[in-house]
């Protein structure tokens, strides 16, 4: 039985998906009886939206997830990534067989393009298509897009269509709220944050200015420091994240923040820490 945490519309999809979800990219470096674990404790507390990809450990990722979600597939909106390298039409299709095959299961929830490669993008699309009408996904989306390459996919698919963006969003790194989060709005797709505590000791360092201005909130909620940064993430209806965790005390330490609503005056303390700074040339990505 799982307990309740918030779930809103996931983009154009007509379901409703846990704002917190859990990553899994590199956690097949970690014990796997303790990954398998964790991602069944973070089931447990709700977070549903599990996130794995081809690329992940060669395919091991997609292994541990299908051994933590066995029996319980039902309760998770599995979503999983074709690399670009094997994007053409029927790359994507032969992608998506094996990707189902690791994770032991008829469909994924969600099928996406890790990022943009060399194959035309209107090949890959036709091929999510072709997997949708052969119920092998019941809804797809794309990763690391910028503005520019939503407005090619939107004049290829059409409206309607495109179910999510994954992309890099920290506290240090706010640059899709330039464009991207807008154009996702205006077009009913979800913003999927990634690597939402940074990468490799991304995440602000006790005494800077940032932690403290974390910490004053966290304080005031009886909160931890990573559940603040997950609640200012997820602000917004179209925004979900997905932190990876690999202890299941980290699981449950990240299913609470998707039942916290920060007010104004939170927010606008949290965004003169970690100010928004200027658009950058190209989308920044990991």
């Amino acid at each position: 039985m799982t307990s309740r945490m918030t779930e809103r519309r996931f983009g154009c999809t007509a379901r409703d998906v846990a704002v917190v979800g859990q990553g899994t990219w590199e956690i097949e470096r970690s014990e796997r009886k303790e990954a398998v674990k964790a991602l069944r404790q973070g089931l447990d507390l709700g977070m549903t939206h599990i996130d794995t990809a081809e690329m992940y450990g060669a395919g091991e990722s997609e292994e541990i997830v299908s051994e933590a979600i066995a029996g319980r597939r039902d309760e998770v909106f599995l979503v999983s990534k074709v690399l670009p390298s094997n994007a053409s039409r029927k790359g994507t299709i032969a992608a998506c067989e094996k990707s189902l095959a690791r994770l032991k299961t008829d469909r994924l929830d969600c099928y996406l393009l890790h990022w943009r490669g060399h194959y035309k993008l209107s090949d890959t699309i036709e091929a999510f298509e072709e997997l949708k009408q052969a119920g092998k996904i019941l809804s797809w989306g794309v990763s690391n897009f910028d503005e520019d390459d939503l407005d090619e996919a939107l004049k290829i698919a059409g409206e309607g269509k495109i179910a999510c963006n994954q992309v890099l969003y920290h506290l240090k790194e706010r640059a899709i709220e330039h464009a991207v989060i807008p154009w996702c709005e205006k077009h009913h797709v979800a913003v999927v944050g990634y690597s939402p505590f940074g990468s490799r000791g991304g995440f602000p360092a006790i005494n800077s200015a940032g932690f403290e201005a974390l910490n004053e909130v966290a304080e005031a909620r009886s909160a931890s420091v990573h559940q603040i940064a997950l609640a200012y993430l997820t602000r917004r209806p179209s925004l979900f994240s997905i932190p990876k965790a690999a202890k299941a005390e980290h699981s449950a330490d990240n299913s609470v923040a998707g039942n916290l609503k920060l007010t104004k005056e939170e927010i606008d303390k949290i965004e003169t820490a970690f100010p928004l700074g200027k658009r950058p040339s190209s989308l920044p990505m990991i």
